[in-house]
């Protein structure tokens, strides 16, 4: 699928804030970031790469050394860093949004995406390793089960939904660059219609 230049170029020309991408584990958020920040010009963060990076230890190690609240204290602090760093495309872990000062952030201050996979499509991406803590309490299924219902009403907030599904990653971004590129063409036109105020 080809990507329509001019729709880069004016998203490029109307964007001043962040892209932030978030959603269940395994629903495609940082290869999705990847391809939209290398199409855009942008660079890439990914929370939990980041968070890794600046405990010196897996995601998994901390969740076991030191539990799941010291781990989302840290993710806090870097999502805050991470959005507060200018223009960029962030994949955000799934739990992020959980935080309510971290959930704020992202509505208030950046361009939201939901990438929203259903049940079994997040099931099969997420046995190909075992590097998710959450996985590890019980049966997975029943586990995605009652994240996806904490979570999906906190991730319907996002500004743009993407439905994450087992197709060319091509195909996920033209529709990502076309939902970007209404919701800015949207923002612009509605700030020209309104009247100045002195």
């Amino acid at each position: 699928m080809a990507i329509d230049p001019q729709k880069i170029f004016s998203i490029r020309a109307r964007l001043n804030r962040p892209i932030v991408l978030v959603g269940m584990m395994g629903a495609g958020k940082t290869r999705l970031g990847k391809m939209l920040s290398e199409v855009l010009g942008y660079s890439f963060a990914d929370s939990d790469e980041e968070i890794e990076r600046a405990a010196g230890l897996t995601i998994s190690e901390i969740f076991e050394r030191y539990g799941e609240t010291y781990f989302r204290d840290g993710e806090r602090r870097v999502v805050k860093r991470l959005v507060e760093g200018g223009i960029q495309v962030i994949a955000t872990g799934g739990g992020a949004i959980l935080n309510q000062d971290t959930a704020q952030e992202i509505w208030n201050q950046t361009l939201s995406i939901w990438v929203k996979a259903d049940i079994p499509t997040i099931l099969e991406r997420t046995s190909r390793n075992d590097k998710r803590p959450l996985l590890k309490q019980g049966d997975p299924e029943e586990v995605l089960k009652r994240l996806s219902e904490a979570r999906y009403p906190i991730y319907q907030n996002a500004h743009l939904t993407i439905e994450s599904r087992n197709a060319p990653g091509e195909e996920m971004l033209g529709e990502a660059i076309d939902k970007i590129f209404g919701f800015l063409s949207d923002v612009s036109t509605k700030a020209k219609a309104e009247p100045d105020v002195d």
